[in-house]
């Protein structure tokens, strides 16, 4: 999001580009110190960088949508329920 080259996100961090080009692919992971070093590089929280990876991210997502479900009236939350399943059933990664 932020369209920094390996480069800058590596000067930002202090860091190398070779390192963190080893990060990106998967070569290297890196010690809390450096990936709170990198954060604060990107200017981002590690809950953002972290939500679609870890399972309490999953069930806080989770717990938004339902916290958001909950304010609308049961109608309207069917309907966004009929496209949930709609976009579930064409999902190529999931078969029903």
């Amino acid at each position: 999001m932020k369209k920094y080259r390996q480069e800058d996100l590596a000067e930002k961090a202090g860091l190398t580009t070779n390192y963190i080009g080893m990060v990106e692919r998967g070569e290297k992971i890196p010690s809390l110190e450096t990936f709170i070093n990198i954060l604060n590089a990107l200017g981002v929280s590690s809950d953002m960088v972290l939500a679609d990876v870890l399972g309490t991210g999953y069930t806080v997502k989770n717990s938004i949508l339902n916290e958001k479900l909950a304010k609308i009236a049961p109608e309207d939350r069917e309907k966004i329920y009929d496209v949930i399943d709609t976009l579930l059933k064409h999902s190529k990664q999931i078969n029903f």
